[in-house]
């Protein structure tokens, strides 16, 4: 739960007073449906001054912006409780937008600093999108935050829940740190020439306690006090809020500088630094534009047709549900809505990451932030901008980075001991040669604070956030919506895949191929009966026959149905004008009845040559079939065989077949060049198993799987391969449609779902969502994720080993403050930063397309 205040604009006329709105976002888990959100509407829009409300039901959440002097928080809590539902807790959420926080120290600091503020529950820093999400107890004023957080010297400013920009736009060298660290530069420039070049004109200017000052020293100890101010100042914070961290080191280090007469090392370390401070943040500012990128996909506008013909140019985020928007060609379509109106090729990579326009027309659904391309629209919105596909992919995104990554964890733990060790180790540099054995302090001094420098953690600690940050983004871009940095990591190390088949390797658009009357029926009485049965049916064989039927022209003559029921993984049972029907697969009628000896209708269907009946001996009637031998027989070709009977017995036999995806066989052979075992999970028949395997080159299938056995299948994948890893097991993945597949993709270490554009479900509880219906998206989810985990190694690594060397170097003199500044701090800052960015590079691949030149991005 979060409640903020957004800023309000000054109102044109300044003697007009001005109101803040607030914004307070609750969980309320029971509140799963529609209607459930109607009441909760309802009830809380009879309270005075609610300006806005956004009751999401697909993640249980309530987003109310209300004017706080009519009416309270807490008021609005008890109207979500008056209509029946309770909060998830007492606790409230609170994201706070401290665009200055930029790296691992800053976010130290900051956790120092709440740490002790009154109400704060749990504190969460993101320093690579600048923002701080904290549980507070209710009733816990803002304001307290945002001191707090000032008190540790960053400004912070509470955001709501609808995605505002991240950061402040402007350019990193436009600050006025860049500008006095300019002029800091400038001055150390002019203090080296009349020290080593025009020693004549650098005459003594006096001398304190024995010890000269040049021209050339002033100039030195001015620059190291005026570039040096903003790092004194975060120093001082450092010291108020016991963080030693790269401010408080630094500080240390300037000021020790100059007091024992080394003021170039001082102004060399202080302008150094500030320039290491602004790469680093430019560094950062680079990765929290693909997060902004993202924000920005949808206009700012909307042009909506009001009921007198007149068109309205609004806010976008002003739509309400059921306007009508007018969409031109080249615009961007600022909601999610359905065409009502006209048709166009409509570009969705901002949301599927296909590159192919998709045509629309009256009755498609659309996307906020896709782009009609060659055609004129109008849209009626279905969903508010914030809870827009769009707008939840940014949300999630934004989540992602909140999930800390198991190398994220041990790089924290490992720098919470490494900074200590070193600082320990600095400080006996520079004191003990001269107490113990009489050497120079000046020399032991100044390698004493070169190793201070080398203790900041700050390029080892921010290598892998900003890698995960690189990497999710950029599958966002490309219509993959990875929900964590720990799942970005995990599906490069899945070892096995388990993939359903229905709407996964298949296109999931299943079609009636074949009609068998049996014992009298016609085509049509088969169709008949089983349209009746299947119409409250939600699968997609169910939906597949009453489709076809309705397409024939068979209707069911409002039959009296009763007593449906699914029979889970075997098909449906209803009576049909009082007498039981079963539909379904041909073991259901197990039992019930004989199959071996049935009699094809002989006047209609479209029967198979291969199905002409015979005669039998003790059989006074012709046409006599074996269906054991039919069905068989269709599997073979791949189709799905569904029986229509009664208790008697079978009355006809129904042929339904799925395409194979175009891409699905390429994807396959590329996950298995990528050293992945696929395993093709499904609950149709062996026949059809075993000719969707074959034609796509999956070696591994089990069939015929009801949805608790897929679940042990996922189970039983994991442990198979225990011995051969050290008892650990195999790591599962799991891509499916994300809604019938939900247990399965949550038993998974990994769950994938395929085609989620739209799809509340798979939204909210995959792992990883394809976001197309493109199982191209496979491979690059896949490439990517490797990809990630080489970069963030090499990042690790790097750092660590320009650390140790820099240490190893700086006792003996070979490493100075100016190495380890440059190469130490900024340079590896950037390095790591710049290797993250690779991860952008990462395209996806197309059936066909020469992939030799994407090598270098990937390794």
């Amino acid at each position: 739960m979060s409640e903020s205040t957004p800023p309000t604009p000054p109102d044109a006329d300044s003697d007009v007073p001005t109101t803040e709105t607030r914004t307070l976002e609750l969980r309320v888990p029971e509140m799963d449906c529609p209607s459930c959100a109607g009441k909760v509407t309802n009830s809380v829009e009879r309270l005075a001054g609610i300006d806005a409300l956004d009751a999401r039901a697909t993640s249980g959440r309530l987003v109310v912006e209300y004017d706080p002097t009519q009416t309270s928080d807490q008021a609005i809590r008890e109207r979500v409780r008056a209509a029946g539902y309770g909060i998830d807790s007492g606790d409230a959420e609170l994201t706070l937008s401290v665009p200055d926080m930029d790296c691992a120290s800053c976010a130290t600091k900051v956790e120092n600093a709440l740490s002790g503020t009154e109400g704060v529950r749990e504190i969460e820093t993101r320093p690579t999108s600048g923002r701080v999400t904290v549980t507070v107890e209710a009733g816990t004023d803002p304001e307290m935050v945002t001191d707090a957080i000032g008190a540790a010297g960053y400004d912070a400013t509470p955001i709501g829940g609808s995605g505002e920009p991240i950061g402040d736009g402007d350019p990193i060298w436009k600050s006025r740190r860049a500008g006095i660290t300019g002029i800091g530069a400038v001055v150390v420039a002019v203090g080296l020439v009349l020290e080593f070049v025009a020693s004549g004109a650098n005459p003594t200017l006096f001398e304190i306690a024995g010890r000269s000052y040049e021209v050339s020293t002033v100039l030195f100890v001015a620059t190291a006090v005026v570039a040096g101010v903003p790092i004194f100042r975060n120093g001082y914070y450092s010291a108020r809020n016991r963080s030693l961290d790269i401010d408080f080191l630094m500080s240390v280090g300037i000021v020790a500088a100059v007091a024992a007469h080394h003021p170039f090392e001082g102004a060399t370390l202080a302008v150094l630094f500030s320039i290491a401070e602004l790469l680093e943040q430019f560094s950062m500012d680079r990765a929290r534009d693909s997060l902004r990128e993202l924000m920005e996909l949808s206009p700012d506008t909307a042009t909506v047709k009001r009921d007198d013909g007149t068109e309205e140019t609004v806010p976008a985020d002003d739509l309400d549900v059921g306007d009508v928007v007018a969409v031109r060609p080249g615009e961007k379509i600022p909601a999610d809505g359905i065409v009502i109106e006209g048709e166009s090729a409509v570009d969705q990579s901002p949301i599927t990451g296909e590159s192919v326009p998709e045509d629309k027309t009256a009755g498609d659904d659309v996307f906020a932030g896709t782009i009609a391309e060659s055609g004129y629209l109008e849209v009626e919105v279905e969903r508010a901008a914030g809870d827009s596909t769009l707008a939840r992919i940014v949300r999630l995104v934004e989540d992602a980075e909140r999930e800390r990554t198991n190398r994220e964890q041990f790089v924290d733990r490992f720098a919470s001991v490494y900074t200590p060790i070193v600082v320990t180790l600095a400080i006996a540099v520079a004191a003990g040669p001269p107490l113990l054995v009489g050497a120079s302090w000046s020399t032991w001094f100044l390698r004493g604070l070169t190793l201070l420098v080398i203790a900041c953690p700050c390029a080892f600690v921010i290598s892998t956030p900003v890698s995960v940050v690189s990497g999710i983004t950029s599958a966002a871009r490309n219509g993959v919506l990875i929900k964590g940095g720990r799942h970005l990591e995990a599906v490069a190390e899945s070892d096995v895949l388990a993939i359903d088949k229905t709407g996964t390797l298949t296109a999931g658009d299943l079609s009636v191929t074949d009609v068998i009357p049996l014992e009298g029926a016609d085509e049509a009485d088969v169709l008949r009966r089983a349209s009746a049965a299947e119409r409250r049916s939600e699968h997609p064989i169910g939906r597949a026959v009453v489709d076809y039927a309705a397409e024939r022209g068979v209707e069911p003559d409002d039959p009296d149905v009763s007593d449906f029921e699914t029979l889970t993984g075997k098909g449906v049972r209803a009576k049909i004008d009082g007498t039981t029907h079963y539909v379904g697969k041909p073991d259901l009628f197990a039992g019930l009845a004989n199959l071996e000896h049935v009699h094809a209708t002989t006047d209609g269907g479209t029967v198979l040559e291969s199905v002409d009946g015979d005669d039998r001996p003790g059989c006074e009637r012709g046409d006599c079939l074996d269906l054991r031998e039919i069905v068989p027989r269709l599997e073979a070709e791949g189709k799905t065989v569904v029986i229509v009977g009664t208790e008697d017995g079978p009355l006809g036999v129904v042929g339904v077949a799925d395409h194979v995806r175009p891409e699905a066989e390429w994807a396959v052979s590329r996950l298995q060049d990528a050293g992945v075992r696929p395993v093709m999970l499904t609950g149709d028949n062996e026949g059809t198993a075993r000719a969707i395997a074959e034609a796509v080159g999956i070696d591994e299938y089990h069939a015929e799987l009801l949805p608790d056995e897929k679940l042990d299948w996922i189970e039983r994948l994991g442990g198979a391969d225990a011995d051969e890893n050290e008892g650990k097991g195999a790591r599962v993945a799991m891509v499916g449609d994300g809604i019938n597949d939900a247990p399965a993709l949550a038993t998974a270490d990994v769950g994938i779902a395929m085609g989620a554009a739209g799809t509340d479900t798979a939204l909210e509880t995959a792992d990883v969502a394809l976001m197309g219906d493109d199982l191209s998206r496979l491979p690059y989810l896949y490439r990517l994720s490797s990809a990630a985990n080489g970069v963030i190694r090499q990042n690790i690594w790097a750092s660590l080993t320009v650390k140790a060397i820099l240490a190893a170097g700086a006792p003996f003199g070979i490493v100075t403050v100016i190495h380890a500044v440059v190469i130490g701090d900024m340079g590896m800052s950037l390095g790591v930063t710049g290797n993250a960015m690779r991860l952008a590079s990462v395209e996806p691949e197309t059936p066909g397309e020469d992939n030799g030149e994407r090598a270098s991005a990937e390794h």
